[in-house]
């Protein structure tokens, strides 16, 4: 228990100190009937289960194993997968309902073909489930019809349809990795259809050769005349900790016919090895999944043989990811020479101790050593070094997705020079196409095969054909290698990095390398366009003369005009551009998805150029010219886009990387929207309307007396004055004094009046004071008070009331 929390803190604390991945983008992506990418698919209804592939030598005829049949498809159309005819093998009633009698579901009772191998040029040598009790027969290749009547198939196919397993024919002789009993408790290594002085050979089950093993694949090298396994099983050596699973190889010889005594219809070579797909300082990803084999170019030896494997990890801290390891046949063949671990057989404890080496575990040849030494080998088939990768390093890593099957291609490019391309299924039905660079792996596209996660059981390739086959439950599918006539331009031809294509400046095409012997623009390993392209083909630029018209947008004033970018790849970032003029945040919105809004004002009317960056190269995806219409109409927000469009003549910008897949074959138009394209969310709407407001208050504030030019190389674009308002603010400022005034004098007038109606003396009662006066003074007084009313003085009112003279006086008062 101390030694268990020990290596679960051990496994923690390295889960921490792993690096952060680099989560590594397709290029592009081709969804389910793309029309960028065409694939062929075979389904029939009375088929299903078509999950054993076997492919001919010249590439023309697939044969399929399927559930309770066995078809033969012919493949060599481009257009069309044809069935050209179908054996059907399936249980009888009675072996149907034994199957049930043993407790078994009766979807898992029909013959599920599990094994179809080239037994020579004429014959098929097929394996199936057959209701929990496998069957094995010959097939003829030309009628598909069996030759002879099924046998007993024990030790070389699985009775469970989920288990998996391995077989591989060399030289007529069956070597399987499977369960020799019912309930798959006795896992064997096994050689059948032996003639002559050679006989079937198995492993001693009772030895503990194998410990709960998956068997993932079978390889053959001929150098070495010997059968390579490839498992995992429970690493009884890690005693430490309950059910470690570790990876394993094994390998035995051809040429092994038993012991004579010890060991006797038993291996003598057998050996096997621990495949350990862990960088320094990570943890291991040490649950194998796939692995094929890649020969050495022409002319290098056979120790040069690499073997690709897809690992995953039974440790929580990396769960999810997926890592693709490279291991070199000379390594592997080194630690089966090293020394080995011994297995104590009464505590079953595993120990590394220095001993006397009786004889060299693995060797060929040993079923003529003496009984001393085949017990020595008997007891000694662990090697104790660990086979590591090649670099000692992972060759890539995926942080999102869980590939199950892979399959390794050797391509050589334009300038001659071999590129690793792997092709690597994910368990959510896409295809990865992944080509190997100095600097890490290149995900060039990636395309999905079905639409839901499906059993999948082989993965095919046909290099003389170019095609890869996917077996899945539900038909197979065909999938071209290459897909050069996608890229439009020569900038997406060399962006793509494909070993399969380069430009062809002649037929200004991107083609396959294979295909055309003249010079071709490719630059796999940076992706330089301006060397592969531009020495090829003349560049046209941009100048004060050669401005496109671009789209014409025509717009009304204080409308929200949208513009679409699109995008060149998945890896390209978008940027808009204005003619001699920035792009103030506080007049423009960049979307998300790459597209830009603005409120069409004076100021915003004009040339905006949508630019994609990739890997330091800029290419112009549109043009818009957004006009402002001649006769007023209703103001609606509008979108305007020109997607998937082909670039226009390019510019060079080092800048950041990016890109999004184009379809080159759709026409340039304008797409009018009636309305705005919704956001993902109310809280982005919100934002958005705000911003929008914000804009237009301040281009409405700015527009007054406000004039802007905008000049590309030289040429005007846009001249215009803004409205001005100030003549309107003054007439009603006039206005507004004018009312006022008005009102304040009318009001005084009111109160005057009141005021004399409440103090004016009583009519035909003369005052002493004016009976006093000559008429003399009394007219001179008049004219005083007229001239004080003149003047604004109201001489005859006081606050109490009470009249008074112009001298301030009561008027009875002498002076």
């Amino acid at each position: 228990m101390e030694n268990h929390r020990l290596l679960s803190l051990t496994m923690a604390l390295l889960g921490f100190l792993s690096p952060c991945l680099t989560t590594l983008t397709p290029r592009v992506s081709f969804p389910v009937g793309s029309p960028g990418r065409h694939l062929t698919r075979f389904s029939s209804p009375d088929v299903s289960n078509t999950t054993t592939l076997l492919l001919s030598e010249d590439g023309d005829m697939l044969y399929v194993g399927a559930q309770d049949a066995v078809l033969a498809l012919d493949v060599s159309l481009k257009e069309a997968i044809v069935l050209r005819s179908k054996l059907d093998w399936s249980p009888s009633e009675k072996d149907l309902e034994q199957c049930s009698m043993k407790g078994k579901k009766m979807a898992d009772c029909p013959n599920f073909i599990r094994v179809l191998q080239f037994l020579n040029t004429t014959h098929i040598y097929a394996c199936g489930t057959f209701a929990f009790s496998p069957r094995c027969t010959y097939i003829n290749t030309e009628s598909l019809m069996m030759s002879l009547k099924p046998d007993e198939g024990r030790g070389r196919c699985p009775y469970d349809p989920y288990q998996r397993n391995t077989a591989i024919i060399v030289d007529g002789e069956l070597y399987t990795g499977t369960v020799a009993d019912y309930r798959g408790n006795r896992p064997v290594i096994s050689r059948h259809l032996s003639e002559g002085r050679r006989v079937d050979l198995k492993l001693d089950d009772t030895l503990g050769w194998l410990e709960d093993p998956t068997f993932i694949s079978s390889s053959f090298i001929p150098d070495e005349e010997k059968i390579y396994f490839f498992f995992s099983e429970v690493g009884r050596e890690y005693d430490f900790i309950d059910k470690f699973i570790v990876s394993r190889v094994s390998q035995i010889c051809m040429s092994d016919v038993g012991g004579q005594r010890t060991l006797q219809r038993r291996w003598t070579t057998f050996a096997k090895a621990q495949l350990l797909c862990q960088a320094d300082n990570e943890l291991p990803y040490n649950v194998i999944q796939d692995i094929d084999s890649l020969p050495p170019v022409d002319g290098a030896p056979a120790d040069d043989t690499l073997f690709y494997g897809i690992f995953t990890s039974q440790w929580s801290v990396n769960s999810g990811q997926s890592a693709v390891c490279s291991f070199r046949l000379s390594d592997i063949k080194s630690v089966f020479s090293g020394n080995y671990k011994v297995l104590n057989r009464d505590t079953l404890q595993w120990s590394t101790r220095v001993q006397e080496k009786v004889a060299n575990p693995g060797e060929c040849g040993l079923h003529n050593a003496s009984d001393n030494a085949l017990r020595f080998v008997k007891e000694n088939f662990l090697a104790d070094d660990s086979v590591r990768p090649v670099g000692r390093s992972l060759t890539m890593v995926s942080t999102e997705h869980n590939y199950s099957h892979l399959t390794v291609q050797r391509v050589q490019a334009a300038n001659n020079r071999e590129y690793t391309v792997l092709f690597l299924l994910t368990e959510s039905g896409y295809l990865h196409k992944v080509v190997l660079l100095q600097s890490g792996a290149h995900i060039i596209e990636e395309i999905q095969v079905f639409e839901k996660p499906q059993p999948v059981k082989s993965l095919k390739l046909s290099i003389p054909k170019g095609m890869i086959y996917v077996g899945t439950s539900e038909g197979v599918m065909r999938v071209p290698t290459a897909n050069c006539s996608f890229y439009w331009t020569c900038a997406q031809c060399v962006l793509s990095r494909d070993p399969f294509c380069g430009w062809d400046p002649a037929s200004r095409a991107c083609v396959e390398t294979s295909s055309i012997q003249t010079s071709l623009g490719q630059d796999i390993d940076r992706g330089n366009v301006e060397e592969a392209c531009f020495p090829l083909t003349h560049r046209a630029r941009f100048g004060p003369n050669n401005l496109p018209a671009g789209e014409l947008v025509s717009v009304s004033l204080n409308e929200v005009v949208r513009l679409q970018c699109p995008a060149a790849s998945q890896l390209s970032r978008q940027l808009w551009e204005r003619p001699n003029s920035r792009l103030s945040s506080d007049l423009y919105l960049h979307l998300e998805d790459g597209s830009l809004s603005f409120v069409a004002t004076p100021a915003t009317l004009g040339h905006y150029l949508c630019l994609s960056t990739e890997n330091g190269y800029q290419q112009t995806m549109a043009i818009y010219h957004v006009k402002q219409k001649s006769s007023p109409v209703p103001q609606t927000p509008t979108s305007y886009s020109r997607p998937q469009s082909p670039p226009l003549p390019t510019t060079r910008a080092d800048g950041p990387q990016v890109h999004t897949s184009v379809d080159p074959k759709r026409t340039e138009t304008i797409q009018k929207e009636t309305e705005p394209t919704p956001t993902s969310g109310g809280r982005d709407t919100r934002v958005t309307t705000r911003q929008l407001i914000r804009n237009f208050t301040t281009l409405w504030t700015l527009g007054s007396g406000q004039k802007e030019a905008e000049l590309r190389d030289g040429e005007a674009l846009l001249s215009s004055r803004g409205p001005s308002y100030l003549k309107e603010l003054v007439i009603v400022s006039v206005l507004l004094v004018l009312c006022l005034s008005l009102l304040i004098t009318m009001f005084l007038y009111v109160a005057r009046q009141r005021c004399r109606s409440r103090t004016a003396p009583q009519s035909g009662t003369p005052s002493r004071d004016s009976d006093r006066r000559t008429p003399v003074e009394q007219e001179a007084l008049r004219g005083n008070q007229f001239m004080s009313k003149r003047n604004g003085q109201a001489s005859g009112l006081v606050c109490n009331g009470a009249l008074t003279g112009s001298n301030g006086h009561l008027p009875n008062t002498p002076i």
